[in-house]
């Protein structure tokens, strides 16, 4: 079975494994990106099954093209993966209205806007897979990521409300929660323009960190996660929540019992202040 897809963010990283993967499994796919040719190699590797989109998903009329013209060259959609994405740095004093709601439009509105111009044509066909890529970030809070991490907890909140949504007809939703990648995620991280260096000790250790992820030949690859979500579209049945990545699994393990923790102390918090019988 060929499947038809639309792949936000491809230019490099996680975006472009998972577009070449899905070209060289013999499937047809819509690839977007923002810079005008930057697919081309790709899709002269693969005649006939790579079509470029250049799409900027802050741009609602980009996204509406992408969409037609996924329908006419492949004649609909079977996936759609929201992995189109960027990052902010800056505590939370430090990021101003302007730069949150930008990280916004581009971890929020624009999948929300591209999952809503593609239900109907997946409700018309009789089913289909969103694939939303999230973070460790959709379920966990780093220092200096707070506009990141805000994002990603809508998405997932976004994600949950879909898959009951359109379970009815046959459509799927699927989070994605990457561990560590060696991409261009901390080289292209953006620092708000004010900061201010109070918060340094709490938040430059992590911008560090996420500066050296490129390089870093202990991360996971992006071809490992192309591999993942290719299995998970074929599946018959996949969680709604999928990590990636064995350090994927041990940081939610470890925030799972931290949250535990955290619901017992506030449950006997509460219950210090109803007062007991008297006497």
């Amino acid at each position: 079975m060929t499947r038809r897809w639309l792949i936000t963010g491809c230019s490099s990283g996680l975006g472009l494994a998972l577009a070449t993967a899905v070209a060289g499994a013999g499937d047809e796919v819509v690839a977007t990106t923002r810079r005008p040719g930057a697919l081309a190699a790709l899709a002269a590797a693969h005649p006939g099954r790579v079509t470029e989109a250049v799409v900027d998903v802050r741009d609602a009329g980009q996204c509406r093209a992408a969409v037609d013209l996924a329908v006419e060259r492949l004649g609909g959609v079977d996936v759609l993966v929201n992995n189109a994405g960027n990052g902010l740095f800056g505590a939370v004093e430090e990021v101003t209205d302007e730069e949150l709601r930008e990280q916004l439009e581009v971890l929020v509105v624009g999948p929300w806007r591209l999952a809503r111009q593609v239900l109907p044509l997946m409700r018309a066909q009789g089913g289909g897979h969103i694939v939303n890529v999230s973070s460790l970030a959709g379920r966990m809070a780093f220092p200096g990521l707070a506009a990141y991490t805000a994002g990603k907890y809508a998405l997932e909140g976004m994600s949950q409300a879909l898959a009951a949504e359109a379970r009815p007809f046959g459509i799927r939703v699927t989070v994605l929660e990457p561990g560590g990648f060696s991409t261009r995620y901390g080289t292209s991280l953006v620092e708000a323009a004010t900061r201010i260096p109070a918060y340094a000790d709490a938040v430059d250790p992590m911008m560090v960190q996420l500066r050296g992820m490129e390089h870093n030949g202990e991360l996971n690859r992006p071809e490992d996660f192309a591999a993942q979500v290719l299995r998970a579209v074929a599946a018959e049945a996949v969680p709604l929540r999928l990590p990636v990545g064995e350090d994927a699994f041990g940081f939610l393990a470890f925030e799972q019992t931290a949250a535990a923790q955290e619901l017992a102390a506030a449950r006997e918090f509460a219950r210090a202040a109803v007062p007991g019988p008297r006497p």
